[in-house]
């Protein structure tokens, strides 16, 4: 009980600053390092922006900075409280292809995908 309350309170502090400071002007939250190296989006590139725009409900800018974290959001979690995970063997490698085809997709600079790059 005690491991699910501290995960629970750096949650919601986690959302709380990236309510209250804009990630994209605050120097509170460091740049993404992969990016700062290669110059290239790595698949988490834009996700602070992402739900700092969900948070304040802006569902099209979210999907302008992230749009993979955005859509799979609910399905992760829908997959936290059914914990079905584990029975899964192919769920892990099933998710590794997506997040390697969605980077090399985000960093084709042509249409149309320049919509997955963060904006």
């Amino acid at each position: 009980m005690a491991r699910i309350t501290i995960v629970a309170a750096v949650l919601v502090s986690a959302l709380l600053a990236l309510f209250h400071f804009d990630p994209a002007v605050s120097r509170i939250f460091p740049p993404c390092p992969f990016h700062t190296v290669t110059g290239l989006y790595c698949p988490g590139c834009g996700s602070l922006r992402a739900i700092h725009g969900l948070l304040h409900g802006h569902l099209a800018q979210a999907l302008a900075m992230n749009p993979l974290m955005v859509i799979s959001l609910p399905a992760l979690a829908i997959l936290y409280v059914r914990r079905c995970r584990h029975e899964r063997v192919w769920f892990p490698w099933c998710a590794l292809v997506v997040l390697v085809v969605y980077v090399v997709l985000r960093n084709i600079p042509a249409w149309p995908f320049v919509f997955l790059a963060p904006r």
